[in-house]
């Protein structure tokens, strides 16, 4: 099957690693315990009025859909090695922009939130590359101005500033 730039997820292997290990988590121990705890709810007698049960139902539907979720992210994944620091934007790479007719700066990740999964002291803005933002700007370099159409309709210039591989 191949895939196609704009369905693929840039993840690190460390990054990749991790959402696997959740994954093998989720299936197979979780899986097992939420079963269990339906199990025992199930046997407490009606079902109506047993918020145990309830709850453990709750819980298994979003152990399924992050299960899921973590299925098509995995398979549309590009595991690769950092990228170069050669001011290209690429995925996977800190972005700093300049609006038109702005002074300040803004910077971002140019990927998915994936990528941040094993540093959760990272507080940084994410962009998806198929977001306007993020299409507009891949393949341009540091100096370069790009311009896309905000969900408002109006259009936005912004000027590349830096593009340095995200270290995460």
């Amino acid at each position: 099957m191949t895939t196609s730039n704009e369905n693929v997820i840039w993840l690190t292997q460390e990054a990749y690693d991790a959402l696997q290990a959740e994954l093998d988590h989720l299936r197979g121990p979780a899986r097992t315990e939420i079963a269990t705890k339906i199990a025992e709810a199930r046997d407490e007698g009606d079902l109506r009025e047993n918020g145990g049960y309830h709850a453990a139902r709750e819980e298994q539907g979003k152990a399924e859909a992050r299960i899921r979720q973590l299925e098509d992210m995995l398979r549309r994944a590009q595991v690769g090695e950092q990228r170069a620091d050669d001011g290209l934007v690429e995925t996977g790479m800190i972005i700093t922009i300049r609006f038109a007719g702005d002074d300040d700066t803004e910077s971002f990740l140019l990927g998915s939130r994936e990528m941040l999964a094993l540093d959760g002291s990272v507080d940084i803005e994410v962009f998806s590359p198929q977001s306007p933002l993020g299409s507009a700007i891949l393949g341009k370099r540091a100096g370069e101005t790009a311009s896309y159409e905000a969900p408002n309709g109006s259009t936005v210039s912004v000027e590349i500033v830096d593009a340095k591989p995200y270290v995460g």
